[in-house]
């Protein structure tokens, strides 16, 4: 009699904390990402801090343990992407992907398209493409697209800070975007295709910066695998890399406990009602502290304390 084979037992997740800047590739879910960093580096805990469409690449920061806890510090960062926009024609999605709906001659010159560029720097309202996760009525519009339905969508006001038109070739030309958060790329390239009087699409988005990350600290699923396990989590940044924007506080041991134990702090000199400060004892981050109107600082989110060896 053949005995069974048992399947190979996972080894247990392990507590793993820090940030991955990692360099999605294109035809791949942000999740999906996630979810194979997540195994390569066998983490209990991760997370993201927003999605890239799977058409997109780019800087996809990924959080595990402790660094879960501010991965919305970078929703609201101001982002840089470099976009490819296909003029003559458009598509029911905005993007390669989709339907098309029509096409048209094109005869747009570069000065032609850096005049259109101009005209979307600065303060501008944009309607949300059909083909985006913005909600409506609890569900994603992408879900109405799919069934063949439009709905309404109430224009959202978004800031280009920066247009560069990198190169035009024929019909088609790269252009570099520095803008606010909630900015929709396809639906600029909808609206650029539609001011040189051609229409367009998106046929490829990169997203370069998030914040202070750019694209030249990120790592490859490919690098992240073909490290050795043990070299794997080397390839984080500290879990105080997301709040780098806010001021330094060090703490003594005394101020450092009364933090820990969610006590308030008073200094000589009061900050700004609802502005944060990064807090670090002797054992290093210890979290974010807000100031409050009384005029003291509030523990506002912590790192758990490592355990008593």
């Amino acid at each position: 009699m053949s005995k069974t084979t048992e399947p190979a037992r996972r080894p247990p997740r392990i507590a793993i904390d820090g940030v991955l800047l990692l360099d999605k590739p294109t035809g791949v879910t942000s999740n999906a990402a996630l979810q194979t960093a997540r195994r390569l580096l066998n983490a209990r805990k991760a997370g993201h801090t927003g999605t890239l469409d799977p058409l997109a690449s780019g800087l996809l920061p990924l959080t595990f343990g402790e660094a879960t806890k501010f991965s919305h510090m970078l929703l609201d960062a101001e982002k840089e992407y470099v976009a490819g926009v296909r003029l003559g024609v458009e598509t029911a999605s905005g993007d390669a992907e989709g339907e098309i709906l029509q096409t048209k001659p094109v005869t747009a010159s570069a000065d032609d398209v850096r005049r259109a560029l101009a005209r979307f720097v600065g303060d501008i309202e944009q309607i949300p493409p059909m083909h985006s996760a913005l909600k409506r009525d609890g569900k994603p519009l992408y879900e109405y697209a799919r069934a063949g339905l439009e709905v309404e969508r109430a224009p959202r006001k978004v800031r280009i800070d920066e247009l560069e038109l990198l190169g035009l070739d024929g019909e088609r030309f790269d252009v570099r975007v520095a803008c606010s958060k909630g900015t929709y790329i396809r639906s600029l390239a909808i609206d650029l295709g539609r001011a040189l009087g051609c229409g367009a699409h998106l046929d490829a988005l990169r997203r370069t910066r998030i914040g202070a990350f750019d694209l030249s600290q990120a790592v490859t699923l490919e690098r992240l695998e073909a490290a050795a396990p043990s070299e794997r989590p080397a390839l984080l940044a500290p879990v105080d890399a997301l709040v780098t924007a806010y001021p330094r506080l060090d703490l003594d041991d005394d101020a450092t406990q009364r933090v820990l134990h969610g006590q308030p702090l008073q200094k000589e000199s009061a900050g700004t009602p609802g502005a944060c400060v990064r807090l670090y004892g002797a054992s290093g981050f210890l979290g974010l502290a807000q100031w409050k109107d009384d005029g003291r600082l509030w523990p506002k989110r912590l790192v758990a304390a490592p355990p008593v060896s």
